[in-house]
């Protein structure tokens, strides 16, 4: 079982071999540098259009690149401010004539080195298009600025007992979420960023603005442009517009915590839940470590041993159902007892410390850095790769904890890596490789929901093949020929 031998896997997953027949459109980017007269005519015609919402100082340029992945920070040549959709075509197309690439910028929240201008270019942050647009309450949609973040989203929309249901952990804008495909701990029952955009407004390459969808809840005219930009990572268009399904406030919602006496035991009761029906809203894993640092980070006084983290949604009654239901589970599987969290500034308490688990984590080992990635699984695969994992960090003698939205079957590890120690630093990119190896193995993905950027670019080959890569490369082509779309993400066009 390839499951159970990871380091051999990589025989039947080769995970950075030449593309055949595929335009090498999976190597790691070796874009060409742009003109820097281009660039600097681009600023300046920027410049002449904006005035001083174009800003070129180190600094600011700095914060808009990367600093969350193995990638060094690149920064763009120039951040651009824009105001409204016009705003957004207008430098495209001044971006476009001097064939510079654009880069979106919603808050820089993403993993996986997304907002990195390898060749340099402009960045477009979206600070300023933060407003909701329209609520259409009787329809269970809205419209949105890209730049608006999801919890500002939910502030707006509680008066009217909605809620935006995708929770990331970090109070992320809207458009970076559908630019990455992102999910969270509520994704096992309310899906994904792909579930829940309706439709977009999308300014394309050339300056021009596409609208890929309407409001209604299905269609079956043409491509399904909406499900195409979502999780295109600003590679092919600029999202300056979305439409977004809601869902009701539920009349009650349960929280709790559950310890149990393994990871093995814990991600059991996890499966038996899924596989039962039961329509748990949230199930978040926290290995021993990991509730180890929430406890010191989040002043929790947890027992430190695998714990999930659940929330039921519904009426009172049903979720009552619900928990005995899942309580029952519990017990057969040697876990307990519950924590519940009933009065909502517990909750919002308990669901802070797990969003924080990224930071506590770092707290594990003061001055180290911390780097986050995650695989999916199929469910019933999960607690093999779960235990298969704790395996290689132990062998390679790493400083790793687990959390994750098992629910999906998603995991993630948070590496804490002495980067002045060169054989800790090959260790953890060991495991890194051995981990997507591993989910391949199972028919999982090298990511569930942090993206690819540039990060993750070496292992679409192994996940794909080359035929459904020429075909991103494609598409790619078709939409951008000069390039300048978010340039050296997903698929590397030389």
């Amino acid at each position: 079982d390839l499951a159970r031998h990871p380091r051999h896997v990589r025989r039947r997953y080769p995970l950075q071999q030449p593309m055949a027949g595929a335009s090498a459109a999976n190597k790691q980017a070796t874009v060409q540098a742009r003109d820097p007269s281009a660039i600097a005519a681009a600023i300046a015609a920027l410049t002449a259009a904006f005035g001083n919402r174009v800003v070129t100082s180190q600094a600011v340029r700095e914060q808009h690149g990367n600093t969350l992945t193995w990638v060094p920070n690149q920064p763009p040549d120039a951040v651009v401010f824009p105001q409204n959709t016009g705003d957004v075509q207008q430098i495209v197309r001044i971006c476009a004539d001097k064939g510079v690439p654009v880069i979106p910028f919603g808050v820089g929240t993403s993993l996986e080195g997304h907002i990195n201008a390898p060749i340099g270019g402009v960045s477009i942050d979206f600070r300023d298009m933060n407003k909701m647009l329209a609520v259409h309450a009787e329809d269970l949609d809205c419209v949105v600025e890209p730049g608006i973040t999801r919890k500002a989203l939910n502030e707006n929309l509680r008066d009217q007992g909605l809620f935006f249901p995708i929770d990331p952990g970090a109070d992320a804008s809207l458009g970076g979420m559908a630019a990455t495909r992102c999910s969270g701990t509520n994704a096992v029952r309310y899906g994904t960023m792909k579930d829940n955009v309706l439709a977009m407004k999308v300014v394309m390459a050339n300056g021009e603005l596409m609208t890929t969808s309407r409001r209604a809840k299905k269609s079956a005219a043409g491509y399904d442009l909406t499900r195409l930009m979502v999780g295109s990572e600003g590679t092919l268009g600029v999202i300056t517009e979305l439409t977004l399904k809601l869902s009701g406030i539920p009349e009650a919602i349960a929280s709790g915590v559950c310890p149990f006496p393994s990871v093995d035991a814990a991600c059991k009761a996890t499966i038996l839940t899924i596989q039962s029906g039961i329509p748990v809203a949230r199930i978040e894993l926290l290995d021993a470590l990991q509730i180890k640092a929430v406890n010191a980070y989040s002043k929790l006084s947890l027992p430190e041993v695998p714990t999930l983290f659940v929330e039921f949604h519904g009426s009172d009654a049903g979720v009552a159902e619900q928990s005995q239901r899942f309580g029952d589970i519990v017990a057969d599987l040697g876990g307990g007892p519950f924590d519940w969290a009933t009065k909502p500034e517990d909750r919002s308490r308990l669901w802070q410390a797990r969003h924080d688990g990224y930071w506590a984590g770092r707290h594990l080992r003061p001055g180290a850095s911390a780097f986050a990635t995650d695989v999916c699984v199929p469910i019933s695969r999960l607690a093999e790769c779960v235990n298969a994992t704790q395996r290689e960090i132990a062998e390679l003698n790493l400083v790793a904890p687990i959390l994750g939205h098992v629910g999906d079957g998603n995991f993630h590890l948070t590496l804490l890596v002495d980067m002045a120690d060169a054989d800790e630093v090959k260790r953890a990119k060991i495991l890194m490789e051995r981990l997507v190896e591993l989910a391949l193995s199972m028919d999982g993905t090298c990511t569930g929901e942090h993206g690819v950027g540039q990060g993750k670019m070496k292992y679409l080959l192994a996940e794909h093949g080359a035929p459904a890569l020429a075909a991103m490369a494609a598409i790619k082509r078709a939409l951008d020929p000069q390039n300048i779309m978010n340039p050296g993400k997903i698929v590397a066009l030389t």
